[in-house]
Protein backbone atom coordinates (compact mmCIF):
# COMPACT_ATOMS: atom_id res chain seq x y z
CA UNK A 1 0.00 0.00 0.00
CA UNK A 2 2.27 2.91 -1.77
CA UNK A 3 0.41 5.22 -3.49
CA UNK A 4 2.74 8.22 -5.00
CA UNK A 5 1.88 11.03 -7.03
CA UNK A 6 4.30 12.54 -9.96
CA UNK A 7 3.02 16.41 -10.83
CA UNK A 8 4.90 18.67 -13.25
CA UNK A 9 4.62 22.05 -13.71
CA UNK A 10 4.00 24.56 -10.79
CA UNK A 11 6.26 24.14 -7.77
CA UNK A 12 5.00 23.43 -4.63
CA UNK A 13 1.95 21.98 -6.13
CA UNK A 14 2.72 18.11 -5.06
CA UNK A 15 3.57 19.88 -1.91
CA UNK A 16 0.20 22.17 -1.12
CA UNK A 17 -1.80 18.85 -2.63
CA UNK A 18 -0.43 16.95 0.19
CA UNK A 19 -0.42 19.16 3.34
CA UNK A 20 -4.33 20.00 2.16
CA UNK A 21 -4.96 16.10 2.31
CA UNK A 22 -3.16 15.67 5.76
CA UNK A 23 -5.34 18.53 7.23
CA UNK A 24 -8.56 16.67 5.84
CA UNK A 25 -7.70 13.29 6.99
CA UNK A 26 -6.44 14.49 10.11
CA UNK A 27 -10.25 16.22 10.60
CA UNK A 28 -11.40 13.07 10.21
CA UNK A 29 -9.74 11.44 12.85
CA UNK A 30 -7.35 9.32 11.30
CA UNK A 31 -3.79 9.33 12.80
CA UNK A 32 -1.33 10.49 10.56
CA UNK A 33 3.03 10.04 10.64
CA UNK A 34 5.43 11.87 8.48
CA UNK A 35 6.02 14.80 7.18
CA UNK A 36 4.37 17.62 4.94
CA UNK A 37 6.20 20.37 3.22
CA UNK A 38 5.42 24.21 3.45
CA UNK A 39 7.63 26.34 1.91
CA UNK A 40 7.65 30.27 2.51
CA UNK A 41 8.22 32.19 -0.56
CA UNK A 42 9.99 35.63 -0.11
CA UNK A 43 9.97 37.15 -3.97
CA UNK A 44 10.83 35.84 -7.63
CA UNK A 45 14.48 36.92 -6.92
CA UNK A 46 14.84 34.88 -3.54
CA UNK A 47 14.60 31.30 -2.87
CA UNK A 48 12.19 30.11 -0.62
CA UNK A 49 12.49 28.85 2.81
CA UNK A 50 11.35 25.00 2.95
CA UNK A 51 9.99 23.59 6.27
CA UNK A 52 8.73 20.33 7.64
CA UNK A 53 5.44 20.08 9.34
CA UNK A 54 5.71 16.69 11.62
CA UNK A 55 2.42 15.13 11.49
CA UNK A 56 1.23 13.89 14.56
CA UNK A 57 3.35 15.93 16.54
CA UNK A 58 2.91 19.63 14.94
CA UNK A 59 6.86 20.48 14.76
CA UNK A 60 8.45 22.57 12.05
CA UNK A 61 11.80 22.31 11.02
CA UNK A 62 13.57 24.63 8.46
CA UNK A 63 15.15 21.86 6.37
CA UNK A 64 16.61 24.78 3.65
CA UNK A 65 19.50 27.22 4.42
CA UNK A 66 20.08 30.02 3.43
CA UNK A 67 23.22 30.08 0.75
CA UNK A 68 23.50 33.60 -0.32
CA UNK A 69 22.55 35.09 -3.11
CA UNK A 70 25.19 33.63 -5.92
CA UNK A 71 25.03 30.05 -4.19
CA UNK A 72 24.21 27.40 -6.77
CA UNK A 73 24.72 24.36 -4.32
CA UNK A 74 21.83 22.26 -2.38
CA UNK A 75 20.24 24.42 0.27
CA UNK A 76 19.17 21.10 1.83
CA UNK A 77 20.18 21.03 5.85
CA UNK A 78 20.73 17.61 5.52
CA UNK A 79 21.44 17.66 9.76
CA UNK A 80 17.56 19.01 10.14
CA UNK A 81 16.07 16.22 7.39
CA UNK A 82 17.36 13.81 9.98
CA UNK A 83 15.96 15.57 12.91
CA UNK A 84 12.37 15.95 11.27
CA UNK A 85 12.42 12.33 9.90
CA UNK A 86 13.44 11.00 14.00
CA UNK A 87 10.59 13.32 14.70
CA UNK A 88 8.63 11.17 12.30
CA UNK A 89 9.89 7.94 14.00
CA UNK A 90 9.07 9.18 17.12
CA UNK A 91 5.04 9.56 16.10
CA UNK A 92 5.13 6.28 14.06
CA UNK A 93 5.86 4.22 17.05
CA UNK A 94 3.08 5.55 18.87
CA UNK A 95 1.15 4.42 16.19
CA UNK A 96 -0.61 5.78 12.61
CA UNK A 97 -3.22 4.74 10.38
CA UNK A 98 -1.19 6.61 7.36
CA UNK A 99 1.69 7.84 6.51
CA UNK A 100 2.47 10.93 4.34
CA UNK A 101 6.14 12.11 3.58
CA UNK A 102 6.49 15.00 1.50
CA UNK A 103 8.51 13.28 -1.05
CA UNK A 104 11.04 10.14 -2.33
CA UNK A 105 13.69 13.10 -2.99
CA UNK A 106 17.12 12.79 -3.98
CA UNK A 107 17.93 11.80 -0.54
CA UNK A 108 15.70 8.53 -0.10
CA UNK A 109 17.14 7.67 -4.05
CA UNK A 110 20.37 7.56 -2.05
CA UNK A 111 19.47 5.53 0.52
CA UNK A 112 19.19 8.45 3.03
CA UNK A 113 16.10 10.78 4.40
CA UNK A 114 13.06 9.27 4.58
CA UNK A 115 13.86 6.20 2.87
CA UNK A 116 13.90 3.43 6.22
CA UNK A 117 11.42 5.32 7.55
CA UNK A 118 8.63 4.90 4.70
CA UNK A 119 10.12 1.14 4.50
CA UNK A 120 9.06 0.86 8.09
CA UNK A 121 5.67 1.86 7.70
CA UNK A 122 5.15 -0.64 5.35
CA UNK A 123 6.64 -3.50 7.18
CA UNK A 124 3.63 -2.27 9.39
CA UNK A 125 1.19 -2.69 6.95
CA UNK A 126 0.91 0.81 7.34
CA UNK A 127 -0.13 3.22 3.83
CA UNK A 128 2.27 5.15 2.76
CA UNK A 129 1.54 7.92 0.89
CA UNK A 130 4.40 10.39 -1.05
CA UNK A 131 5.24 12.29 -3.92
CA UNK A 132 7.91 11.78 -6.19
CA UNK A 133 9.17 14.06 -8.72
CA UNK A 134 9.48 13.17 -12.26
CA UNK A 135 13.54 13.31 -11.81
CA UNK A 136 13.28 9.95 -9.07
CA UNK A 137 11.21 8.29 -10.64
CA UNK A 138 13.20 5.29 -11.49
CA UNK A 139 14.80 5.22 -8.66
CA UNK A 140 11.72 5.30 -6.58
CA UNK A 141 10.19 2.16 -8.64
CA UNK A 142 13.79 0.20 -8.05
CA UNK A 143 13.21 1.13 -4.41
CA UNK A 144 8.88 0.17 -4.05
CA UNK A 145 8.46 -2.39 -6.84
CA UNK A 146 5.39 -3.49 -7.53
CA UNK A 147 3.70 -2.15 -4.70
CA UNK A 148 4.09 1.56 -6.08
CA UNK A 149 0.71 2.45 -6.81
CA UNK A 150 0.25 5.35 -8.91
CA UNK A 151 -2.47 7.99 -7.88
CA UNK A 152 -4.18 10.39 -9.53
CA UNK A 153 -4.43 13.64 -7.81
CA UNK A 154 -8.35 14.29 -7.51
CA UNK A 155 -8.32 10.77 -5.92
CA UNK A 156 -5.80 11.16 -2.96
CA UNK A 157 -8.49 11.26 -0.51
CA UNK A 158 -10.29 8.80 -1.57
CA UNK A 159 -7.18 6.26 -1.91
CA UNK A 160 -6.27 7.15 1.80
CA UNK A 161 -9.78 6.76 2.84
CA UNK A 162 -10.11 3.38 1.50
CA UNK A 163 -7.13 2.19 2.74
CA UNK A 164 -7.36 3.11 6.61
CA UNK A 165 -10.35 3.55 9.11
CA UNK A 166 -10.08 6.57 12.08
CA UNK A 167 -9.25 5.75 15.41
CA UNK A 168 -11.86 4.71 17.73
Amino acid sequence: MLGFVTIDGTAGHADRLLAETARSLSAQGLRLAGAVQENLDHGPDSACDMDLRILGDGAVIRISQSLGTCSEGCRLDTGALALAVGRAEAVLAKGADLVIVNKFGKQEAFGRGFRDFIATALAQSIPVLLSVPTEQLSDFHSFAGDMAEPIDPPSLLSWCQARTTPAA
